[in-house]
């Protein structure tokens, strides 16, 4: 028989989650970058939060277009006994 390839199922969920959890970290270094330069946190998190809102999609949206290519992935063949 021939060895086939496995390809693994991943949720929207996961992509979600990882999207969601990657904005937290972002958004964090974009309020601190923001009151540095400011001086002001409330600029920090007005910019902050407006820019949670745009990249949680951008990201999404990339994180699903990668999902659809298999660049860089090698997989190895199923072995029957």
């Amino acid at each position: 028989m021939e060895a086939r390839t496995s390809k693994p199922r991943l949720t929207h969920l996961r992509h979600i989650c990882k999207a969601i959890t990657w904005r937290i970290i972002g958004t964090v270094d974009t309020v601190v970058v923001g009151w540095a330069i400011t001086g002001d946190p409330a600029v920090a998190l007005s910019i902050g939060g407006f820019s949670t809102l745009t990249k949680l999609f951008l990201y999404y949206g990339h994180e699903r277009a990668w999902y659809r290519v298999n660049f860089g992935i090698k997989r190895e063949k199923n072995k029957e006994s």
